[in-house]
């Protein structure tokens, strides 16, 4: 059985291609974090994989979030031993930080409210759903957790 029933009325898909869409990561929206300017959430995502700060600086100036994707693939440069370990936190951080930057896609995110946040990838088994819907949704999940943060800092400054 899949994980995301397919008559699930409630939840919202979003592509991992999906540039209009200003909750995806590959929406430009620039924000600041670790003292530099990222174009969007995917160009930082795809430069924290490298211990190279130049090959990261590579990425984060790379002219589309589809070109740092896939200088994100490379294999000639070496990856951080403990990425498996910390790719979560880095979206997660992305995400926080772009939605904390633009208020207007901090509200489309709220607007969600509670419904089910699944990126719909064919092939991305950990970030999306999966062909067979049976993906772990990692990116639907961030989403829905700096949603719940969100809301809690926001019902914290009215209190």
């Amino acid at each position: 059985m899949p994980l995301f029933p397919p008559d699930d009325t409630d939840a919202h898909y979003l592509s991992q291609t999906d540039d209009d869409n200003p909750l995806s990561r590959v929406f430009v929206a620039p924000f600041f974090l670790d003292e530099k300017e990222w174009p969007s959430v995917e160009h930082y995502y795809q430069a924290m994989k490298f211990l190279s700060s130049d090959f990261a600086d590579k990425i984060r100036l790379a002219k589309t979030p589809a070109k740092a994707k896939k200088l994100g693939k490379s294999r000639l440069h070496k990856r951080r031993k403990d990425w498996r370990n910390i790719k979560t936190t880095a979206m997660t951080r992305a995400v926080y930080i772009k939605m904390r930057t633009h208020p207007e896609i901090k509200k489309t995110l709220l607007e969600t409210e509670d419904a089910t946040l699944i990126e719909s990838s064919a092939y991305d088994y950990f970030w999306g759903c999966g062909r067979d819907r049976r993906g772990h949704n990692h990116y639907g999940k961030v989403l829905m957790a700096v949603r719940d943060k969100l809301r809690k800092e926001h019902e914290q400054e009215i209190q």
